[in-house]
C-alpha cells in the first residue's frame, strides 16, 4: 500500500518537476539572451564614439549605431517576454473597487515583479551600462557644432575704431555716384567681400520722405541709406526692393520692411527692422561704415526672451 502510494506520488509530482525544470532552462537561456544583447549594445555604443573620435566614418558610424540600438532593443523585447508578468486581466463593471483577494493577486505580481529584478541584479546592471554607454556615445558629435561662438554673432567686421570701407562683391570701393535712384547694391566691408555676417544693402531713396530713427539723422551719406541683407526672421536674404512703395521684401517668408522709416517690418513674421549701417564719405570720396549696424543681424535667434 505503501509502495503504491509512493508510485502515485512520484507519478503525480514528475511532470511538475519537468515543467518546473522546463522553465529554469528557459529563464536562463533567456538570460543569455539579455545579458547578450546588453553586452552587445554596449560594444556598439563605445565603437560609435570610438570611431567618431578617430575622425569618422559614416559606415562604421551606422553600422555601431545600429547595434547600440539593435542590442538595446533586442535585450528589452526578451525581458518583457520572459520576465515580465503577461497574463490578461479583465475587470468585472460596473463594480470598480478592488476586493480583498483583487488586491491582495496584485500584491502578489507586484512582489514577483520586484524578485525577479532583485534576482536578475546582473542584467539590471548590464541595462543601465548599455544605456549609459549610448548616452556617453551621443555627447561626441556635439563636437561637430563647432567651436563656441561667444560674442561672435553678435558684431561684424564693420565693428572696430576705424571706419571700414564697403566693397563690392568684387572687392573693389564704392563711390556714392556708382548708385542709380531706386537701385539697390550689395557690399561688405573691405577684406571681408562674401562674408556670410555682413551683407549690406545700399539703396538710394526720397531723402525728403525719409524718417530717420531717432539719433541717426547723421547716419546717410546724401540719398543712401544701408540696411543689413539678412532678414531677422530666420536669416535670409533680403533682396526683393519695391521701389514704388519703397519696402524691402524677404522671397523665403514674405517679410516686408519699410525703407523710409528704418526698415521696420511692416508684413510678414519677422519681428525686428533689419539692422542700419551708419554711412560716412572717406577723403578719397568712397564710402565707408563708420561703426557697426545698429543691432545684431539675423534671425530669430535675437528675439529669445523677449516680450
Amino acid at each position: 500500500m505503501t509502495a503504491s502510494a509512493n508510485q502515485e506520488n512520484n507519478g503525480a509530482t514528475t511532470p511538475d518537476r519537468a515543467e518546473g525544470a522546463a522553465e529554469r532552462r528557459a529563464d536562463r537561456r533567456a538570460e543569455r539572451w539579455v545579458a547578450g544583447a546588453f553586452v552587445a549594445s554596449i560594444a556598439g555604443a563605445l565603437t560609435l564614439a570610438v570611431v567618431y573620435v578617430l575622425g569618422g566614418q559614416a559606415q562604421w558610424e551606422s553600422a555601431a549605431l545600429a547595434l547600440a540600438l539593435g542590442g538595446l532593443g533586442v535585450a528589452v523585447v526578451v525581458w518583457a517576454k520572459s520576465f515580465m508578468p503577461d497574463d490578461e486581466v479583465t475587470e468585472a463593471r460596473p463594480e470598480l473597487a478592488s476586493t480583498e483577494e483583487e488586491v491582495a493577486a496584485f500584491t502578489k505580481s507586484f512582489e514577483a515583479g520586484e524578485e525577479t529584478l532583485a534576482r536578475r541584479g546582473l542584467l539590471a546592471k548590464l541595462g543601465l551600462g548599455a544605456v549609459g554607454a549610448l548616452g556617453l556615445a551621443a555627447l561626441f558629435p556635439i563636437r561637430s557644432l563647432g567651436p563656441n561662438p561667444g560674442e561672435g554673432l553678435k558684431s561684424t567686421p564693420f565693428a572696430g575704431p576705424d571706419p571700414v570701407r564697403l566693397v563690392d562683391a568684387e572687392g573693389a570701393p564704392i563711390r556714392p555716384a556708382e548708385l542709380a535712384r531706386s537701385s539697390l547694391l550689395t557690399a561688405w566691408p573691405e577684406g571681408h567681400a562674401g562674408d556670410a555676417a555682413s551683407p549690406t544693402l545700399l539703396l538710394q531713396i526720397d531723402i525728403d520722405e525719409f524718417n530717420p530713427v531717432a539719433g541717426r539723422e547723421d547716419w546717410v551719406v546724401g540719398d543712401i541709406v544701408a540696411y543689413s541683407k539678412l532678414c531677422t526672421h530666420t536669416g535670409c536674404p533680403v533682396g526683393l526692393y519695391q521701389t514704388d512703395l519703397d519696402l524691402l521684401l524677404c522671397p523665403c517668408h514674405q517679410s516686408t520692411f519699410d525703407v523710409l522709416n528704418g526698415a521696420k517690418p511692416v508684413f510678414g513674421p519677422a519681428a525686428r527692422p533689419l539692422p542700419q549701417l551708419p554711412l560716412a564719405v572717406d577723403d578719397d570720396g568712397f564710402l565707408v561704415a563708420t561703426g557697426d549696424f545698429s543691432g545684431p543681424v539675423g534671425g530669430g535667434f535675437w528675439d529669445r526672451g523677449r516680450s
